[in-house]
């Protein structure tokens, strides 16, 4: 298996010494042409575009995210509006005026979904949020079982997921679930392997658009206790060329446990940064359910709204991957997975702190 020949991309953090080193040799040249007025092209060499670095960094408001005026939250304000349940909708805006992601399907060609949301994010100046989410043997067969053909296959569609980007500003969250899989026995053994490059391919693939971050999906701290299992892992699937890894993507512990356990995995992975899930993490996880206690669990309350002003430097953001008030699955009275589920959304935006 061949993978695509890319620079490597700097993570975001790296010390400025190193960018000021680079300079030092040039600098008067740069000075030269300040005095001259110049004012065509970019005199910083970490500035998007620039070959072997990253996009710049997030900002640091909720703003930088792009808020889908179509989502089914803001569909079903809309509805409950127009039917008398205005308390009821004015609640759901909690959910409907925030920035989602996006997690285009496995089923068919991802480029009309990615390029509507990017080209509505780019009209805003806002950053898409992105889930791909189509590794072969997806979910092991689990309620949202499924993904892509062949690897053929995948690497055809993250291609296409990629080139629908374009130039426009995305963060994307690279295949939840599919390394911890890997880890707790779930996944086939002939398949690892295999999945790690893919996920590697992956990675370089969505790296070479000039405005995205990519995150790889590492789980959450409920789920693969061995950090160093997982690390190891991580590094076989790229995560030192992407732009950090995710955490509790779809699930519900708290930002506090996500923190420690990210800082903790940051450290067998040179500093990589992350970012954490905190769609419905507001009531932090169901004490009860047994193995399936992360599936539509009773009770649970909307997490810390998007932003990228997390107040650690190792987390670049607090986003809602998954979608609030989307099914988990066919547990508990929910529909199946990914389907709109209007009353636990509403029950979630009650509980809601903020």
């Amino acid at each position: 298996m061949s993978s695509p020949t890319t620079a490597p991309r700097r993570r975001p953090g790296r010390p400025l010494s190193l960018a000021l080193n680079r300079l030092f040799p040039i600098l008067p040249l740069i000075l030269a042409l300040l005095a001259l007025g110049c004012s065509s092209g970019s005199a910083d060499p970490s500035g998007p575009g620039s070959e072997g670095e990253s996009s710049a960094p997030l900002a640091e408001d909720s703003s930088e995210f792009w808020v889908d005026p179509d989502s089914p939250a803001a569909q079903q304000v809309r509805q409950w509006e127009e039917s008398g349940r205005a308390e009821d909708a004015d609640t759901l805006r909690r959910i409907a005026d925030r920035p989602l992601s996006h997690w285009p399907p496995g089923e068919e060609d991802p480029g009309p979904q990615v390029r509507r949301i990017t080209e509505a994010a780019t009209a805003e100046d806002r950053t898409a949020l992105l889930v791909a989410y189509n590794i072969p043997h997806r979910d092991c067969g689990q309620y949202s079982e499924g993904g892509a053909a062949s690897d053929d296959a995948y690497r055809e569609w993250i291609d296409a997921f990629a080139s629908a980007i374009g130039d426009a500003k995305a963060v994307v969250v690279l295949e939840p679930d599919a390394v911890p899989h890997t880890l707790d026995g779930c996944t086939a053994p002939m398949y690892v392997e295999d999945r790690y490059a893919l996920l590697s391919d992956a990675v370089d693939r969505l790296g070479e658009q000039p405005g995205t971050r990519v995150y790889l999906d590492a789980g959450n701290p409920d789920w693969v206790t061995d950090v160093g299992r997982l690390a190891e892992a991580l590094r076989g699937s790229g995560v030192e060329r992407a732009d950090g890894f995710a955490l509790n993507v779809s699930n519900f512990q708290t930002t506090d446990a996500s923190t420690a356990y990210g800082r903790e995995l940051s450290g067998l992975l040179g500093g990589a940064h992350f970012v954490i899930d905190t769609s419905r993490n507001g009531n932090g996880p169901w004490e009860e359910g047994g193995d399936e206690r992360w599936c539509n669990p009773p009770g649970r309350a909307l997490g810390t709204p998007p932003t990228t002003d997390t107040g650690d430097e190792l987390v670049d953001a607090y986003l809602w991957v998954k979608r609030p008030g989307e099914s988990d699955g066919e547990c508990r009275g929910g529909p199946e997975p990914g389907r709109w589920w209007p009353e636990y959304a509403l029950a979630l935006a009650e509980r809601a702190r903020e």
